[in-house]
């Protein structure tokens, strides 16, 4: 957790920007009968009746200090589908970058094996070579950034019927093109001394001191235990003591830090 935490307080360096990746599924609904258009005083009403159409994939990579994010919809979220995405980072969105500095959760197919799996041994080197990789702790994926990115994206895109993976595509290009225009960036509040302070349950060793500055002056904090973070949420909060919630365009509150423009 502390590794993922160190490389958000980071400053920006266009030469090793800090991409964040993640992954979600949509469900893909056909409309049955006609919706009845929307009318004064009246929202648009659908029918409870639908049809199933498939699943798309969609990986979020999203760079918040670049105020910059990028939505491929696949139709499967095999290892090959995430080396082509590593690869369509490292060529086409950051080609003139030293090194991309990529944190990810960790599902089995976010290794350098899928790298591989999908290209000749010497272009995978190649590609491994190109990103610095770290990951968040078991249970803890809310520490991707990407994965409160496309909690936006689902509330401002997704909550709703989409027919098929064309106007998929369509409908995420659109969000994507406003959000970039807008530079919508993270401002990550969560920090080391938070989580040792608001997490301390999690961790192995003795009891963390701090002076008046809340710098660490005592203690000997160990790694974390994988233990599930939301155990520790109460009446709706989060172990930072915010509360998850969703705002208008370009600004949506997430656990442990916020979105805005």
């Amino acid at each position: 957790m502390e590794d993922v935490l160190e490389v958000y307080q980071r400053p920006r360096d266009p030469g090793r920007p800090v991409v964040c990746l993640d992954e979600t599924s949509k469900q893909l609904i056909i409309e049955t009968r006609t919706p009845i258009p929307a009318s004064p005083g009246k929202p648009e009403r659908h029918d409870y009746e639908y049809e199933r159409n498939g699943v798309a994939n969609l990986f979020m990579m999203f760079a918040p200090l670049e105020g910059w994010r990028h939505v491929k919809v696949t139709d499967r979220h095999a290892a090959v589908d995430y080396a082509q995405v590593l690869k369509d980072l490292s060529d086409t969105h950051f080609p003139d970058a030293a090194k991309i500095v990529l944190v990810q959760d960790n599902l089995s197919t976010h290794t350098a094996a899928s790298l591989y799996a999908a290209f000749p041994a010497v272009e995978a080197r190649r590609l491994v070579e190109r990103f610095e990789w770290h990951y968040t702790p078991k249970h803890g994926s809310w520490l991707d950034m990407a994965e409160s990115e496309l909690a936006v994206l689902s509330t401002q895109c997704l909550d709703r019927r989409i027919p098929d993976k064309k106007t998929l595509i369509e409908e995420v290009a659109a969000w994507e093109q406003n959000r970039n225009k807008h530079h919508a960036n993270a401002d990550w509040q969560f920090t080391t001394v938070d989580a040792r302070i608001k997490l301390k349950r999690l961790y192995r060793a003795g009891r963390i001191r701090l002076d008046k500055n809340r710098r660490v002056i005592g203690g000997s904090p160990a790694s974390v235990c994988d233990m599930p973070l939301w155990g520790l949420m109460q009446g709706g909060r989060s172990p930072t003591g915010m509360r998850p919630h969703s705002g208008g365009e370009n600004h949506a509150a997430t656990v442990c830090g916020r979105l805005s423009k």
